[in-house]
């Protein structure tokens, strides 16, 4: 027994989503290279990094943009509606773990939706040419995955069942994620646009818990699939969200004297 088999299903038999798996999670992962050397995808409180790091007016000032909200909701919902789909796709729905893999990639991004509408309070845009590539990712890796898992029809199960493992995993972490979106939120009154240093839960000991949390949910996903795809959509993600909380550390560090130098960037006491 080795441990690709313990693990996986084994490689789907097609070349182009093989090929898209390994194109997908260079790209993501590149993505937190990218953060870390000071390249961000311009939403959030990077929206318009180029200009406020230059100190005037760029071409980014002319650029296409939405409000933050109409841009995160442009984020979420195809993949959200990708995953809905998947439940009238009877295929899909008798492969192993079908419907427990639809539910939570439908839950994880309902969620992020609902949070978009109802918690988040945004102060900035969201340029247009910086929510393309994450749409297209998110929307893409969620085809990706449900599509690996209606081709695991038929192969031999991994020899460790991970299922109820990633069940617990996907709870802690859209559960975790969802209670520091909500301290977020608690940091501005109506009205108030300006940036706080966030505190309580995790803020204490990191600077994005919320991206700690979301990392847990992904590999929860990734072990009640257990297919390539999905474990691969996981480390990517946790490459660029470890990229770009570098980033909110640094950005961070820059604004506030009072920021504290111990608290770090994703894990506590280590990263």
């Amino acid at each position: 027994m080795n441990i690709f088999q313990s693990i996986f299903y084994p490689p789907p038999p097609s070349l182009f989503l093989n090929v898209m798996t390994a194109v997908c999670f260079i790209a993501i992962a590149n993505l937190g290279i990218s953060e870390v050397r000071g390249t961000h995808l311009a939403y959030s409180k990077f929206w318009n990094w180029k200009e406020a790091a230059s100190g005037k007016k760029s071409s980014a000032g002319t650029a296409a943009k939405v409000s933050g909200r109409t841009g995160m909701l442009m984020l979420y919902t195809p993949a959200l509606v990708a995953a809905v789909v998947s439940f009238f796709l009877p295929g899909v729905l008798v492969a192993p773990r079908g419907v427990l893999v639809c539910a939570a990639l439908g839950l994880h991004f309902l969620k992020r939706d609902l949070e978009i509408l109802f918690i988040h309070k945004f102060s900035g845009n969201m340029m247009v040419h910086s929510s393309i590539p994450i749409t297209f990712s998110y929307f893409t890796n969620t085809v990706l995955i449900i599509v690996s898992q209606y081709l695991s029809t038929g192969m031999p199960e991994p020899d460790i069942n991970l299922t109820y493992a990633g069940i617990v995993l996907f709870l802690v972490g859209i559960t975790g994620n969802f209670y520091h979106h909500y301290l977020l939120s608690k940091l501005r009154e109506k009205g108030d646009k300006a940036y706080k240093i966030p505190t309580g839960g995790l803020f204490n000991l990191v600077i994005c818990p919320h991206y700690l949390f979301e990392i847990i949910d992904l590999f929860g996903i990734a072990l009640i699939s257990q297919t390539l795809h999905s474990y691969c959509f996981a480390f990517g993600s946790m490459f660029y969200l470890m990229g770009r909380s570098v980033a909110t550390r640094n950005w961070y560090m820059s604004k506030f004297e009072n920021f504290r130098t111990g608290v770090k960037a994703l894990v506590p006491y280590i990263f």
